[in-house]
């Protein structure tokens, strides 16, 4: 007998795996750019390098920085969601174990921060999960509701109004500490900064700049997305994403230059959070439309299949091999690597690891670190039952 319950395999939805799969490939792309936050970059180089270094930047950090760990988010609520659901047609209550699961992602979470200076949004993922536990049994106008209270940037109107802030910023000192120690500190003191410091600059960070409530509401809209059943491929799914799409691309223009114009500003906090997340639906809703009516896009998105029902496996994986390339501790080349050669440094990781999700998935049914989350997750089930 297995430790865990079979998952309901023939209801995956592609569509989700591959949007899932770009997500990542995006946020691979963005970390690459940054260096894994080593912002170390050449000083000596001719000028058209330069130039073409600031297009690449300016094209990769307005498509997904923000974006692609928000799609990623939406995709974490409706994970839940699914999960959740397929014990509820059991007549199980996935709540207390999905907490459980939580306390395993900050496993994965430490793992990761390791060798990536200034924390990794997987604790954040663990903290604003909580959410999804206590909402699970809500109504969908209410979740509705909750979400839109969260993606409204409540925090950052109260500071505006009163003018002054509510708590003192104080992230920027913490990745100070995580960037002295990455550039001339000892290996063991860049792992153990990192895993604290590291951490708490990364959620302080969240907190003081609109990511913390904005999560909290893509995981919502990623629960009501599943309630609705919004990723299966109907006509009204198609004319909902339609619509979406078309909104979002109209708010997104006026809420940029807003934001632009309240740079600096609480207010200009939430904007900028605003603009982000409707330039993310209209990724979601483009994508999806897409891979619904056009073919060649989807066989082109094939390899984003197995790259996203490994997503766990492949974040932290990248986080390892960009480390080795760009940190002081392994080849140190964040200083030869403008953005451009960075760019082609993160194109050549995702084919390395397009082919190793193929290679595993053709043995396996989910990858590695996916097997070992959830065979942990439901450590004793089949034990309890048997009794």
């Amino acid at each position: 007998m297995t430790n865990s319950p079979t998952p309901i395999v023939k209801e995956r939805l592609e569509v989700v795996d591959a949007l899932r799969g770009f997500a990542v490939f995006a946020i691979l792309l963005v970390h690459c750019m940054e260096h894994f936050m080593y912002f170390v970059y050449p000083t000596n180089q001719p000028e058209w390098i330069t130039l073409l270094d600031k297009g690449v930047h300016e094209v990769i950090f307005t498509l997904f920085a923000g974006k692609s760990y928000a799609i990623f988010a939406t995709l974490f609520g409706l994970t839940f969601f699914i999960q959740s659901h397929n014990q509820q047609k059991k007549g199980k209550d996935f709540g207390y174990r999905f907490l459980w699961r939580l306390v395993l992602l900050v496993v994965f979470a430490q793992i990761n921060a390791l060798v990536f200076p200034g924390g990794d949004v997987l604790m954040l993922f663990v903290v604003m999960g909580t959410l999804l536990f206590i909402t699970r049994r809500w109504s969908n106008k209410a979740v509705f509701i909750t979400a839109i209270i969260l993606l409204l940037q409540p925090y950052e109107w109260i500071q505006q109004i009163i003018g002054t802030p509510l708590y003192p910023q104080i992230n920027g000192a913490y990745y100070g500490q995580v960037g002295e120690a990455t550039q001339h500190g000892t290996l063991g003191e860049f792992f153990l900064t990192n895993l604290w410091t590291g951490q708490k600059a990364s959620l302080w960070w969240a907190f003081e700049n609109g990511r913390l409530w904005q999560t909290g509401g893509l995981f919502l809209m990623g629960m009501l997305a599943g309630r609705t059943s919004l990723f299966k491929q109907t006509d009204g799914n198609n004319r909902f994403w339609r619509n979406a799409l078309i909104v979002s691309a109209v708010l997104f223009a006026p809420l940029f230059k807003l934001s632009q114009m309240m740079s600096g500003s609480y207010a200009g906090v939430a904007l900028d959070m605003w603009q982000k997340f409707a330039f993310t639906v209209v990724l979601i809703a483009s994508f999806v439309q897409l891979y619904w009516s056009v073919k060649p896009f989807e066989r082109t998105c094939k390899p984003l299949l197995s790259y996203g029902r490994m997503s766990l496996t492949n974040y932290l994986s990248q986080s390892y091999i960009g480390a080795l390339i760009f940190m002081p501790f392994g080849l140190n080349l964040a200083p030869v690597l403008g953005n451009t050669l960075s760019l082609f440094v993160g194109l050549a990781m995702f084919v390395l690891q397009v082919w190793f999700s193929n290679w595993w998935l053709r043995s396996h049914r989910i990858g590695p670190l996916e097997g070992i989350w959830h065979k942990w997750t439901w450590m004793g089930v089949a034990k309890y039952q048997k009794k």
